[in-house]
């Protein structure tokens, strides 16, 4: 299979590469860098952004499947640049159904969503029928892009297959707006303390990233999966879980810094019971201890 990755050279794109490249896919590879990282197994790479309907027009000719992650991702940014985050996720969604419209077949077409529709639901673990209410614009344009190609694929242009990912981590993890990079940061010294907003018992779900890529080849090759919605999650941990094992895996001090506490849900769980029974999934590399020795090797 002919497979497009928008979001290639991304953490979670550059797994999704090397996933469909390993099961003998053909990995076409769209993105803002002007050429693949050396090493990404892609047999094409296509330079643009996922808003240009007329760049993305060559990048769909002739693939037999999508994989899109190209995306803005950072929540708490996304209360700052609202319009950016509309304009990219949901925008995006929109020129690509555009580029993919016409086609005498369908295509699958998985989109990479996020946990963030959920918003803070009080009942755990969240399951897909979980009512969306996305709390930031982040979570808020995800949600209106699966609504977008839910409708469009009426159209019979595409096959949507949606993956809600919860916190994914791991190798390549270097993003120090996330909880793991940042801890691992301080432990190799590169800054002096970990600052944590409240007492350190939120706890969140954690997958590895080769874990999520694996979701997204099930999801592609699956044609039962197509119209349908997945949570991608699996190790629930808390804050200070986090930082024990990142002192424990790198034998190094991970000193805190508590300011106050921020009004957030106490806790965020996935439920995956659908994604295991349907399509066969599940997490190999989730462990924590797993998740934050991989992440520490990619420390520079």
């Amino acid at each position: 299979m002919r497979v497009l990755v928008t979001g290639a050279y991304g953490f979670v794109g550059t797994a999704v590469v090397r996933q469909l490249a390993a099961a003998g896919h053909e990995v076409w590879a769209f993105g803002r860098r002007a050429q693949a990282p050396p090493g990404l197994p892609v047999t094409r790479s296509l330079r643009g952004d996922i808003r240009d309907r007329a760049a993305l027009a060559p990048a769909v000719a002739g693939v037999d499947g999508v994989c899109h992650l190209a995306a803005l991702t950072r929540s708490r940014e996304s209360v700052v640049r609202p319009e950016a985050h509309w304009e990219v996720n949901h925008g995006g969604m929109a020129a690509l159904l555009d580029a993919l419209a016409g086609r005498p077949d369908p295509v699958p077409l998985v989109f990479g969503s996020t946990a963030a529709v959920y918003g803070a639901p009080e009942r755990q673990p969240i399951t897909e029928s979980t009512p969306p209410a996305p709390g930031n614009p982040y979570g808020a344009s995800k949600l209106a892009a699966e609504q977008l190609l839910h409708a469009r694929a009426a159209e019979g242009a595409v096959r949507p297959v949606v993956l809600r990912c919860f916190n994914a981590a791991g190798t390549g993890d270097v993003d120090e707006a996330r909880i793991i990079p940042k801890a691992l940061a301080v432990a190799a010294g590169h800054h002096p303390h970990l600052e944590l907003n409240g007492d350190g018992t939120v706890v969140r779900d954690f997958v590895h990233v080769d874990d999520v890529a694996r979701a997204y080849l099930l999801a592609l090759t699956t044609p039962a999966a197509a119209g349908r919605t997945y949570n991608v999650g699996s190790t629930p941990a808390a804050m200070l879980d986090i930082i024990a094992a990142v002192e424990r895996i790198t034998g190094r001090p991970v000193p805190v810094v508590h300011r106050p506490a921020q009004p957030e849900a106490p806790r965020l769980v996935s439920d995956t019971a659908l994604i295991r029974r349907e399509l066969g999934w599940h997490p190999d590399r989730s462990d924590l201890d797993r998740l934050i020795a991989d992440a520490w090797r990619s420390v520079p």
